[in-house]
């Protein structure tokens, strides 16, 4: 269970439904017990029964001049949000070192704006250098629009991943956003393939899209051989200026389903949104994707750590730490439920 074992940085298995199919798991046509089991199936061939947990430290707030709408930090979105600068490298470290203590397989870096400056891409490339030498620890960067000399030095001071997600689909895409197009983040992501960094990329569900569009980017996904991807569930906070859409916990695992089944060997992670979107269907979504973030999502509170190693004790699966799962991981158990602190009025005729 070691995670040092070399990553694939291209997703190469090939899809295992149609578009056509794809959407009528998205209907309902398909019933979910079948959807799930077949999507469990790739999801063991590939990751066995191991976990990624992913911490994300959003390393500057605010100060965006992109009008995303779906993000609170958007230009004019007065989300009341705690805007601060690009944190010191020190800040990072301490933030990185938090993290793998807590258990991540993956520290990721988050930043806001357009995309960062050539001081900044120094900058971002010594702490990383920093994290992986003196860590252990695989690298995340989301910090938006790259061009092919930013990606190379990223690249070089060792950076595993970088994010830009599509979030859309290319037809739905300038509902959301004017300031950059569809266009603009695909040549992020295909600068970043040519330096042979992985992939993450992903899509938010939930902002009034069609099911067509879920389709597209999944298969869009595909064609980028994509290695990560999160599927984030949109959680409508003040500051936002999208649609939203009524999602269930059913139709979550569908499109989770949908992810895995049209890219098999990619990292499927389940995004912003499980806490609220998914309920009590959260364990099943483990069965099909096979990574989560932990801790929360930039600028909303999510599970605390604990709940998120007991979610993964309860499927009987393991986490994947940097170094391999180590002795007494499972010190994270909870209390036994019918503890009388916990349900005091079970025994108030207790003698």
């Amino acid at each position: 269970m070691i995670a040092e074992v070399q990553e694939k940085t291209v997703s190469s298995a090939p899809s295992l439904i149609t578009e056509a199919e794809a959407l009528e798991i998205l209907e309902g046509k398909v019933p979910l017990i079948s959807v799930v089991a077949r999507a469990s199936e790739e999801r063991n061939r590939y990751y066995t029964n191991r976990v990624r947990i992913h911490i994300l430290d959003n390393i500057k707030n605010g100060y965006c001049p992109e009008d995303c709408g779906y993000c609170a930090q958007r230009k004019g979105g007065d989300s009341g949000i705690q805007e601060y600068s690009l944190k010191s490298p020190e800040e990072i470290w301490e933030d990185a070192k938090r993290a793998k203590d807590n258990g991540a397989y993956r520290f990721c870096m988050v930043t806001s704006g357009r995309g960062p400056t050539d001081k900044a891409v120094d900058k971002l490339a010594e702490t990383i250098s920093k994290i992986n030498g003196e860590l252990g620890m695989k690298v995340c960067l989301s910090a938006g629009i790259l061009d092919a000399k930013k990606a190379r030095t990223l690249k070089d001071a060792g950076l595993d991943r970088y994010n830009h997600n599509l979030n859309t689909s290319e037809s739905k895409y300038n509902e959301i956003c004017s300031t950059h197009t569809f266009r603009d983040r695909l040549t992020t992501l295909e600068a970043a393939r040519e330096a042979d960094i992985g992939l993450c990329s992903g899509i938010i569900v939930g902002m009034g899209e069609e099911l067509k569009d879920l389709v597209q980017v999944a298969f869009e996904l595909k064609r980028l051989g994509v290695i990560s991807i999160p599927v984030n569930f949109f959680i409508p906070i003040k500051g936002h200026a999208i649609q939203k859409s009524s999602l269930t916990p059913e139709f979550c695992i569908r499109v989770l389903s949908v992810f895995r089944l049209v890219n098999p060997d990619s990292e499927i992670r389940i995004g912003a949104g499980r806490e609220g979107h998914l309920g009590a269907l959260q364990s099943m979504a483990l069965f099909v994707a096979n990574s989560l973030f932990a801790e929360g999502y930039l600028n909303v509170k999510g599970s605390e750590m604990v709940q998120t190693m007991n979610l993964i004790r309860d499927c009987s699966m393991v986490p994947e730490f940097t170094e391999g799962v180590p002795e007494g991981w499972d010190e994270f158990e909870s209390q036994f439920l019918y503890d009388e602190k916990n349900f005091p009025e079970l025994y108030k005729h207790k003698k």
